[in-house]
């Protein structure tokens, strides 16, 4: 189940890549749909950590949401759905998300923002009730960062804020002024998470300038090279994402194919990718549910944006003038 694969080449052009890019998604997808369903099942409920497995589920419903925009017909999303909408179904599961109460109130944002269609609409609307009652949707001292998260998932959610704009919280964000800052003092996550929610997946232009964006790429390409080197998986994959989402293809870039290489040779034969770093592998001995823990979160970041990748290949139907294209243009 760990046994390492090796690399498909990818150092024959964009062709190579992006049968390598396909054959990642299709592996990637593949394993979700057969595993997911431990997250809400009687043994994943019994054996995983309610705040983990709460965490892990809303994770799936923002790759869904992804899923059903970028390849809406792709049979693979059927059951990974399915888990989703049985969760959004629970009654119990309001209550699962403030279990820990340091993330009681972004759990319950992002769980309604991503609610499927038609599940828990008295709970959902009580928890973004709450949530405008205790002052959560207006600055207070969140972070930019957080103020970002915040403005992204309440607009999804349909909720009125009082939060900066994107343009203002970006001005504030790490990666703004992190050109020329060394790759070992930047957090990945806040660097990736900042392109996600300003580019909402790469369904929409990120809104910055030209100057702006080269110096955000910088940023991400120089990211990249760190995580390739140091056999980071799950962050390699989440950059090219965000190259991706800022106007750029990383399978034309150094640093994103060489991303893609490695996630490539990192990839078990089942299609999972079997921990976050190659350092943190999960061992041979690994039961089932251990490795569904390793491999999990991975797998999935490296799901979203193996789809996202390819689904922009796939050729788009020709605009008219009263069907405008969902895509945004470069």
């Amino acid at each position: 189940m760990t046994t390492r694969t090796s690399a498909p080449d990818t150092g024959g052009g964009a062709t190579a890549a992006e049968e390598t890019l396909a054959i990642l998604s299709s592996g990637a997808r593949r394993w979700l749909g057969l595993h997911a369903g431990r997250l809400d099942s009687p043994s994943g409920r019994a054996e995983l950590p309610v705040t983990p497995r709460v965490k892990a589920l809303l994770q799936l419903a923002l790759l869904c949401r992804c899923w059903r925009r970028a390849a809406p017909d792709d049979l693979a999303l059927k059951p990974v759905l399915a888990v989703v909408e049985n969760a959004w179904r629970q009654p119990e599961f309001p209550r699962l998300l403030a279990h820990s109460a340091g993330s009681a109130r972004p759990f319950g944002l992002v769980w309604a923002a991503l609610a499927p269609v038609g599940s828990a609409t008295d709970a959902r609307r009580e928890v973004l009730e709450r949530l405008s009652a205790d002052g959560y949707l207006t600055p207070r001292r969140k972070s930019p960062y957080l103020h970002l998260g915040t403005r992204f998932y309440a607009e999804l959610a349909g909720v009125g804020h009082e939060l900066a704009s994107y343009e203002e919280l970006y001005a504030c964000s790490a990666l703004a002024g992190a050109d020329g800052v060394p790759v070992a003092e930047l957090d990945v996550c806040q660097v990736t998470d900042t392109v996600f929610y300003l580019s909402d997946y790469g369904f929409r232009d990120s809104g910055l300038d030209a100057e702006a964006r080269e110096r955000a790429l910088r940023v991400v390409e120089r990211l990249t090279d760190h995580c390739v080197r140091e056999d980071a998986w799950e962050y390699a994959a989440k950059l090219m994402l965000a190259q991706h989402c800022l106007g750029s293809d990383p399978l034309r870039t150094p640093s994103g194919t060489a991303a893609l290489g490695m996630l490539a040779g990192a990839g078990a034969p089942d299609g999972s990718i079997p921990g976050k770093t190659a350092r943190g592998r999960a061992p041979a001995s690994a039961a089932p549910q251990q490795y569904f823990r390793w491999a999990y979160q991975p797998t999935l970041v490296t799901a979203l944006t193996t789809l996202l990748l390819t689904a922009d290949r796939r050729p788009q139907p020709v605009p008219t003038t009263d069907s405008p294209t969902a895509r945004r243009t470069r």
